[in-house]
């Protein structure tokens, strides 16, 4: 990065720092620190729609759709996160290359299945063996993003649930008695003041997003957890051009001060937006 870099053996002290900071491996952890901050920013929308109409069905009066919400929320709120992830992000996987394997192959007449190898031809593969290594990273990261969302969507179905059946019946009632049909009073009276009651709930619903996102180790995307435990490791004058001892424990302490900055943030920001959701909103107390 800088030219006094040149011959690393010759640098010490903040020289040395500033060189081994900036090599081409840290631009991983640093674009890792990007690639978090892009999964929240997909996730938490796409979960709250999923939760959304996670909410929706289970409040339907069609029932196989109700029955379909309900089951939704309770399988994946009953099911351990980690469990989760790695038979969801498996089972797509392997069902999407089944989908292309019978459409791009017809004329396959091995096994797919051989014990507990699975195998497809190889234009069915996803993504393709002759595919860039971004293709590879940008399929991993988006399988991350549908299973975080699918996940959280869950629980974000159950705060949303209940907030919808938390507005007073008495406004509901009097929509209807003013004549709004269904669909305008969820939409006109459910809807707007469902979010007071949902906010808290989908507030620590964000704080586990944030926390869970060390999850994308375990998807095979290379995070900043992944690159915290590969530069902190004890690195020899033959591997490197840096060497040094045992650091993980400065990476780690250096994931806390960002994840302990960023709740921190993302605190003083859903304050802001509860305040200004209940600004006016009339309470047992009377107006706040």
């Amino acid at each position: 990065m800088f030219s006094y870099c040149a011959d690393p053996t010759t640098l010490e002290g903040l020289t040395w720092l500033s060189c081994y900071l900036t090599t081409g491996k840290h631009m991983g952890i640093y674009w890792a620190f990007g690639t978090v901050l892009l999964l929240l920013a997909i996730t938490a929308p796409t979960a709250l729609a999923f939760g959304f109409g996670g909410a929706m069905a289970a409040r339907s009066r069609v029932a196989p759709l109700r029955w379909f919400g309900k089951t939704y929320i309770s399988i994946v709120r009953g099911v351990p996160d980690i469990v989760f992830f790695l038979f969801f992000v498996i089972a797509l996987d392997q069902g999407l290359e089944y989908l292309r394997h019978v459409y791009l192959c017809p004329g396959w007449t091995e096994p797919i299945y051989r014990g507990n190898d699975f195998r497809v031809c190889d234009q069915a593969k996803l993504p393709l063996g002759s595919a860039p290594q971004w293709v590879h990273e940008v399929y991993g990261f988006m399988t991350a993003v549908v299973t975080f969302a699918i996940v959280f969507g869950a629980f974000a179905a159950n705060v949303l649930f209940g907030a919808m059946n938390a507005v007073p019946k008495a406004q509901v009632e009097t929509a209807q008695a003013y004549g709004m049909s269904p669909r305008q009073t969820f939409t006109r009276v459910i809807v707007p003041q469902m979010w007071v009651y949902a906010l808290p709930g989908l507030s620590n619903l964000w704080m586990v997003l944030i926390k869970a996102t060390p999850l994308l180790f375990l998807l095979g995307v290379e995070d900043i957890v992944y690159w915290a435990r590969e530069l902190g490791g004890s690195k020899t004058p033959r591997f490197t051009d840096y060497p040094h001892g045992d650091w993980r424990m400065w990476y780690f302490l250096a994931l806390l001060v960002f994840y302990l900055a960023f709740t921190k943030v993302s605190e003083v920001v859903l304050e802001r937006i509860m305040k200004r959701l209940t600004h006016g909103q009339a309470t047992l107390g009377g107006t706040s």
